[in-house]
């Protein structure tokens, strides 16, 4: 039962002794002042500094209303300045709400980092998730002016393919992270794929590559696109890495089919099906994946 008339303040703090007991949503925790204390501007410090009015239990615990699995997390890194979390950790977006109620910023930002660093597999992904991917791909032959000079034109042929890749997956996460690592090379500048439909769990990507002899303006003026992934690049400078990316392009099915595999067997997918050759998998029209 709790104490409603015991607030502990600033006139009272001195009732506040090490070590202190610690009643998060029917956890029972034992610290000190100076571990709740340590970053100065979260809430948790004005709690302990008198700033805050605190509750207890009818035990004489500090009661904080939050949640007391997770708060494991948050009390050891207040002890040790250091994100640990258990290998295939799945609740990061808890984790993450309970540092922000706290205000504990320097937290905040490990799990930013942290969640920049973990596949989508280990932040909840379902297993057994599919992955069916068609690739296909044809040549047509363009004709068009070439200029030399006023009123000198020389008519040009040239063959151009396109690939077309139809995918479907049952994890619409994972299809955001398809977006994210392929883009698009327009003239306007590199875009992002979306979903065929925001209800849907399609995605279509169109793209064809620039022939060397088709220039670059009759490439544009067809409204063609390229398809590029970026790949980080790691630039020793002066002691310091600096991870940049640059846009790798994707000129035919074999790239498209091994930058897939890249991505999904990270994310924990295996490969189920292949045709027409399962020997010849980065040659295959049909491919489908699922996630073990």
């Amino acid at each position: 039962m709790l104490n409603l008339n015991s607030p502990v303040d600033s006139s009272n703090r001195n009732a506040l002794q090490d070590p202190v007991s610690l009643n998060v949503g029917g956890e029972i925790y034992t610290t000190s002042l100076d571990t709740l204390t340590r970053c100065r501007d979260s809430m948790l410090s004005a709690m302990f500094t008198g700033q805050i009015p605190v509750l207890r239990d009818d035990r004489g615990n500090v009661f904080i209303d939050r949640d007391g699995k997770l708060f494991r997390y948050i009390l050891n890194y207040l002890r040790s300045s250091s994100l640990d979390l258990p290998e295939g950790f799945t609740e990061l977006a808890l984790l993450r709400r309970e540092a922000d109620f706290f205000q504990i910023c320097p937290l905040l930002e490990e799990i930013h980092h942290y969640e920049a660093s973990v596949p989508l597999s280990f932040k909840g992904g379902p297993l057994g998730a599919m992955v069916i991917v068609h690739v296909d791909s044809k040549v047509r032959v363009l004709h068009f002016n070439l200029r030399h000079g006023p009123e000198n034109y020389e008519l040009r042929t040239c063959s151009v393919r396109s690939f077309t890749v139809d995918l479907f997956c049952t994890w619409r996460a994972f299809l955001t992270l398809l977006c994210e690592h392929f883009s698009y090379k327009t003239s306007q500048g590199p875009t992002s794929p979306r979903p065929c439909n925001a209800r849907q769990n399609r995605l279509k990507l169109e793209w064809v590559p620039k022939p060397e002899e088709l220039p670059q303006d009759q490439y544009d003026k067809q409204h063609y696109r390229g398809l590029a992934v970026s790949d980080p690049e790691v630039t020793p400078s002066n002691g310091i890495t600096d991870v940049q990316r640059s846009p790798c392009e994707i000129t035919d099915e074999q790239g498209f089919v091994e930058e897939l595999l890249k991505v999904s067997l990270a994310e924990g997918f295996k490969v189920d099906l292949v045709t027409p050759d399962p020997a010849d998998i980065l040659n295959c029209t049909s491919l489908r994946l699922v996630k073990g």
